[in-house]
């Protein structure tokens, strides 16, 4: 029996204002998709990649990382201490590291008494039961990314719940789905039709896995797609949007986000940082888009915006 390739932990320990460019340079260069946690009391941002062995090379992953963080800073980002870490882990510590982090979430959604606007998202270890009607998406960290901790994706998640009216046909688009969270959750939860993409052909991919092993395939369209190539004018428009995304992205292409959204609809604007979210707020508020109700949390800012 061949014993199994050696597993190394990538890591680069940033600020969370350069987190989601890290994200794409470690998904980038080792072409595997890369996972982001913030730590409150540090106030820094740790993106990771596990990697197997084989022709991996520490000494030229750590070199070419370097180099990747120079330009992430020369375009004005701020990477603070940017330290990077290539660790050989235990497969056995590197699984049982992942059930210590990841713990079930629960979204509830106050008023209206329907359990059906309840949403519990758990790794495929937890034993934790769903109550009466409560929708559940499975999702297991690792080399995977999109779990629901993160705040933003957490405001999605809420959100999600929070606009679903039982009984009426509800359509949502997820741009920039990631590991397809929102989407399953949107289809579990009863929203019809379900269409997510994202650029990244990885993304897809692990999104495509997700929605199998949660038995949802056939009720959501999962594709990769460019924001910046769609059309202004869609032929069609969406009840829910949520676009998770860098807050540069979002602005520059605010009119096909936009465009998108039914008169009455919701759309979710996620993924930015607090420092950055005025900014993005102005550009939209342009568009005749109107917050009515965002939350803040460790350094993250999220918004839900409707027509005027």
């Amino acid at each position: 029996m061949k014993s199994p390739k050696p597993l190394f932990c990538v890591s680069v320990l940033s600020t969370p204002e350069a987190e989601d460019a890290i994200v794409e340079l470690l998904t980038s260069l080792l072409g595997l998709p890369a996972a982001a946690y913030f730590d409150l009391k540090s106030r820094t941002s740790r993106v990771s990649v596990f990697v197997e062995g084989g022709k991996f090379s520490p000494v030229g992953v750590r070199k070419e990382i370097a180099a990747g963080l120079a330009r992430i800073k020369r375009f004005g980002l701020n990477t603070g201490a940017a330290k990077i870490g290539i660790v050989r882990v235990k497969r056995e510590d590197w699984a049982e590291s992942w059930k210590k982090h990841f713990k079930p979430i629960e979204i509830k959604v106050r008023g209206g008494g329907s359990t059906a606007r309840s949403l519990l998202v758990k790794p495929s270890w937890s034993k934790k039961r769903a109550a009466k009607n409560q929708a559940v998406v499975i999702l297991d960290p690792g080399l995977s990314f999109g779990t629901g901790q993160h705040p933003t994706t957490s405001f999605c998640l809420h959100e999600l719940a929070r606009c679903l009216k039982p009984g009426l046909k509800q359509s949502f688009l997820d741009i920039g789905t990631g590991s397809g969270i929102l989407a399953i959750a949107a289809a579990k939860l009863g929203y019809a039709p379900v269409h997510a993409f994202d650029f990244d052909p990885e993304s897809v991919r692990v999104a495509a896995g997700n929605a199998r092993k949660n038995r949802v395939t056939g009720r959501l369209l999962l594709t990769r797609g460019d924001i910046t190539r769609l059309p202004v004018r869609p032929a069609m428009k969406f009840d829910l949007i949520c676009a998770n995304l860098i807050s540069n992205l979002l602005i520059a292409e605010r009119k096909r986000i936009a465009s998108r959204l039914k008169p009455g609809g919701t759309l979710v604007l996620a993924g930015i940082l607090a420092a950055e979210f005025a900014e993005v707020e102005r550009a939209f508020a342009g568009l005749k888009l109107k917050l009515h109700s965002s939350r803040e949390k460790n350094e993250w800012r999220s918004g839900a915006f409707c027509f005027i």
